[in-house]
């Protein structure tokens, strides 16, 4: 446990890792940690690439509050640096189980490639395909020739070229010509099963040694995952295996286990300290495609923590997540008629009911619609936007609107404000064009995915510092917040945003302006909202 010179009072309750604002102390902790960073020469380097470092306040049997210090993953390929906790389990030792078995799959490893390299797999395969080329050049012409034959007897059938043939020859040879097409098919059908027999004859070992590589892999995580044993604040022991049973995947993801939170947890756990605060803080350079901001403080992970956290902290009085202010107005109405609703969406409401109780604005629209048909929401806001947004009130306005929505008719700006200004060399007016994907490790974050991403593309104009429009030109999820994040997009964060920023009183986004084609009408109409960032918009209490 390390000293923490800071007087500051522990809170009364343990944050909540899934959502927090960091406490003053966690605050002093980290800034001990960074300076240890920079003054350790071995790793500073690797650290620099990308990394993430958890503090947690801890509290001995004395009442003295300390620290402990931990990094995800290995670091310069270690997970033993003096300073920080050790891992949950380590399997890292070079003459361990762990170590043994991952030895013999790398030696699989290489007995693939050694066979996939081998110059009479090279050739067979070649082999291979040029006797399926042949084939396909042999019918291709006879193909050609037997069409030739056909439009001669067709011409002698019909008199435009003298019979040398009675109708009688000419059936046969149609026949003989289809029969021989036939059997040359089988010729080459014949030639190329050989080749075929000889390719998988040396496949084979092949086949057998991913099968073995397969076996062995997934036998030597499982005795991983069960080697992992989890504690609690009640003395309570779980492995891994146990613990994502009941998950949708069923088994640990890859890394379960060696995040910041866990490893802090467990040694606090092992020698009987009491957790008082967590943070977790990204150290360096961001990972391909994820939104990380050099020293700011983000939640554990949702897929290898979560499931993780919510055992190892039974025992401790813990706050909930950080929400969003609760919603204390409705939607204000901004246009209706027979056909549409247009309102204007509080912060903290959520679009479409949810698992909890959250007002939403399809809730309100089923209240004061009471005889509206349609499905009613056409598009959607995240809850922590505000904004304008077009409910449908009868099908046929659901249909036209959608249609408008995804033919790209309707046009929407956004007004944001930025944690901070744009980084220097940043245009002050561009476009943004960064593709994503979800991230299957911590839903609902989303990656920047070059390759695997669907199109996602913002026009963005400053308007001042730290104040944007944005012109979403397609309605990815999260899109907006991380071309704002990403360093290939804006390169800040929007401010209050919890997943790519840091979290504040709320999300600085507004949906400020959308035109939209009326459904039945055909004109073209344009409403405007301007941001309230101070306080929820104003309208009719709930």
């Amino acid at each position: 446990m390390h000293n923490l010179h800071d007087a500051t009072p522990p809170p009364s309750r343990m944050n909540n890792p899934m959502g927090y604002a960091p406490h003053p102390l966690c605050i002093a902790a980290a800034e001990e940690v960074q300076r240890h960073i920079l003054a350790c020469e071995d790793w500073l380097k690797d650290a620099d690439r990308g990394k993430m470092f958890g503090v947690l306040v801890v509290e001995d049997k004395t009442g003295r509050l300390g620290f402990l210090a931990a990094y995800s993953g290995l670091l310069a390929n270690r997970n033993d640096w003096d300073y920080f906790v050790p891992a949950v389990f380590d399997f890292q030792q070079p003459d361990g189980h762990f170590k043994r078995k991952e030895a013999e799959i790398s030696d699989i490893n290489r007995q693939v490639a050694l066979l996939e390299q081998s110059p009479l797999l090279h050739e067979q395969r070649n082999l291979l395909q040029q006797a399926k080329a042949a084939m396909e050049e042999d019918l291709k012409r006879w193909k050609a020739k037997a069409a030739t034959a056909k439009q001669r007897r067709d011409a002698m059938r019909s008199g435009a070229i003298p019979r040398t043939m009675t109708d009688e020859e000419m059936l046969r040879e149609s026949q003989w010509m289809k029969a021989e097409a036939k059997r040359l098919r089988q010729r080459h059908e014949h030639a190329i099963a050989i080749q075929q027999d000889k390719l998988d004859a040396l496949e084979a070992d092949i086949g057998q040694l991913r099968m073995l590589r397969h076996q062995k892999s997934d036998t030597l995580q499982k005795w991983l995952f069960d080697h992992f044993r989890m504690l609690n604040a009640l003395g309570e022991e779980r492995t891994l295996t146990d613990i994502f049973k009941d998950t949708t995947a069923g088994v640990p993801p890859s890394g379960a286990g060696e995040c910041c939170a866990p490893k802090l947890l467990q040694h606090a756990y092992k020698h009987h300290l009491r957790p008082r605060c967590i943070a977790e803080f990204w150290w360096g350079k961001p990972m391909e495609g994820e939104v990380r901001q050099h020293l700011h403080f983000y939640p554990a992970c949702r897929g290898k923590c979560l499931p993780i956290l919510q055992h190892m902290l039974l025992g401790l009085d813990v706050e909930e997540p950080l929400q969003p202010n609760p919603v204390e107005v409705a939607p204000g109405i901004l246009f209706e008629d027979e056909q549409i609703l247009v309102v204007d969406k509080p912060q903290g409401m959520l679009s479409v009911p949810g698992k909890t109780s959250t007002a939403s604005v399809y809730d309100f629209a089923k209240h004061h619609c009471p005889q509206a048909e349609g499905p009613l929401i056409v598009h959607r806001l995240d809850m922590d936007t505000s904004g304008l947004m077009v409910v449908a009130k009868t099908k046929q306005a659901h249909q036209r609107l959608q249609a408008q929505f995804k033919n790209h008719v309707v046009e929407k700006t956004y007004v944001a404000r930025l944690q901070s200004p744009l980084p220097e060399g940043k245009p002050h007016k561009g476009i943004i064009n960064l593709p994503l994907r979800p991230d299957p490790t911590d839903r609902p974050r989303q990656l920047v995915d070059l390759a695997q991403g669907k199109p996602a593309v913002t026009h963005y104009e400053m308007l001042d510092e730290t104040n944007v429009l944005l012109h979403p030109k397609t309605g990815r999820t999260h899109q907006l917040r991380v071309h704002c994040a990403h360093p290939q997009g804006l390169g800040t964060p929007i401010k209050g945003d919890p997943l790519y920023g840091t979290i504040a009183d709320r999300l600085h986004l507004h949906a400020a302006i959308i035109t939209f084609e009326h459904p039945t009408t055909k004109i073209r109409l344009t409403f405007e909202s301007k941001p309230e960032w101070s306080k929820a918009p104003e309208g009719p209490p709930l």
